[in-house]
């Protein structure tokens, strides 16, 4: 399958990159020619500034911004007045945090997040609650699933008012049951607030079948440029929420002492918008589109699988997650013994492999689990079995590279 795609990303073919092998997807993917084009010949052919002009470059210029958020709308099977264009899945958080959260969470209420979710899913409801006077709740996930279990959620409860949600973790690759979560959080009258970073890139995305009330990713996790990201958000809940950021074409009317605001959802994009990223997100989605989630899915299975028993193989490797390769999403979170996670990024480095090591923006969840520093290899469509097996190859010889002599 990676030699069908490979030839698509320019990145793989520069002399800067030969023999490199990726395996840092979970932090940002490469991006395909196509997305790369749909940027440059927005500026190219279509740049001004959209929604601003009466002449026909920047009506185009809006025509191009538009038709992206009707794709992204699509994409995740919403309205196109559902989605609002940000920066990234951080900036999107923040955005719920700082509007609707602020607006409606009371001191005495709860909110609900798990122990394995990225900083951008906590930080922003530790400051609701710090300013609020409400309380966050930690549903623990199984140390050695990485799973939430029944018991866990039985902590949601009516004074819950919102669940705060990874569908995919990017830590331990597990996909959580958001559609079931949606269901328990709505009982008990709370809203849920869905960060799908780490599951757009891989599988089939329906908002309205999972009922999240928000949802957020960045568009480069998912082959897009970076500083494009999306919020999905009920029409409801968008008509109801004050704005967070104030000016340029946010307004309907402004007057010496008010101003009313523009339509859904541009009430919520203040000032000169990405319209040349919003292209570039377009153009990637529809090309994993064209790909389709059943053959990005089945791939992700069968090279994880190699992956995770080949990693088994070599000594002292230990993986940390669920033993099931099907459930890890193409993440496969590591230690090897004595050697720290920092030194094995740095010595597969000098193999041109590149993977990430740290915390990965999970601090809590590695406090809980004990493991402050992990290594860890992310995999997309683009990388094949050739890959995996020198990767392991390069992982084996790492504890000798650092001194050892078993």
């Amino acid at each position: 399958m990676a030699n069908e795609y490979k030839k698509d990303f320019p990145i793989f073919q520069s002399s800067k990159n030969t023999g490199l092998i990726y395996f840092d997807n979970a932090a940002t993917t490469q991006k395909p020619q196509c997305v790369i084009d749909a940027i440059s010949n927005y500026y190219m052919e279509d740049n001004a500034n959209p929604l601003r002009g009466l002449y026909d470059l920047s009506g185009r210029a809006t025509q191009v911004y538009e038709d992206s958020r009707q794709t992204v709308a699509d994409f995740l099977g919403a309205h196109p007045c559902e989605i609002v264009f940000t920066r990234n899945a951080s900036e999107s958080l923040n955005l719920v945090a700082y509007t609707w959260a602020m607006e409606n969470i009371k001191e005495g209420d709860e909110i609900a997040v798990s122990i394995s979710e990225h900083h951008s899913n906590i930080l922003p409801w530790q400051m609701v609650c710090s300013k609020k006077g409400a309380k966050l709740v930690w549903l623990e996930v199984d140390k050695t699933t990485g799973e939430l279990t029944d018991n866990e959620l039985k902590k949601i409860n009516e004074k819950t008012k919102l669940v705060a949600i990874q569908q995919v973790s990017n830590v331990l690759g597990i996909t959580h049951d958001v559609k079931k979560i949606a269901r328990i959080a709505h009982s008990a009258g709370a809203k849920i607030c869905v960060d799908g970073a780490q599951s757009v890139p891989h599988m089939k995305v329906n908002v309205k079948d999972l009922d999240a009330d928000f949802f957020a990713f960045s568009g480069h996790k998912i082959l897009a440029p970076m500083g494009i990201g999306v919020l999905y958000a009920k029409k409801e809940i968008l008509e109801n929420t004050q704005p967070f950021l104030r000016g340029g074409e946010m307004i309907e009317y402004v007057t010496r002492e008010s101003a009313t605001w523009a339509e859904l959802p541009h009430k919520f994009e203040a000032g000169t918008v990405n319209a040349s990223g919003a292209a570039g997100l377009a153009a990637a989605l529809k090309y994993v589109s064209n790909i389709g989630f059943d053959k990005i899915q089945e791939h992700d299975k069968k090279i994880t699988t190699l992956l995770m028993e080949k990693m088994k193989e070599i000594p002292h490797v230990k993986i940390i997650g669920n033993k099931d390769p099907a459930k890890h999403s193409g993440i496969v979170t590591f230690t090897l013994d004595g050697v720290h996670p920092h030194d094995i990024a740095s010595l597969l480095d000098t193999k041109k492999i590149a993977i990430r090591a740290g915390h990965h923006c999970a601090q809590p969840l590695g406090a809980y689990l004990n493991e402050t520093a992990t290594a860890r290899a992310s995999l997309y469509f683009y990388n094949d079995e050739e890959e995996v097996m020198s990767f392991v190859k390069a992982l084996s010889e790492v504890r000798k590279m650092s001194g050892y002599k078993d």
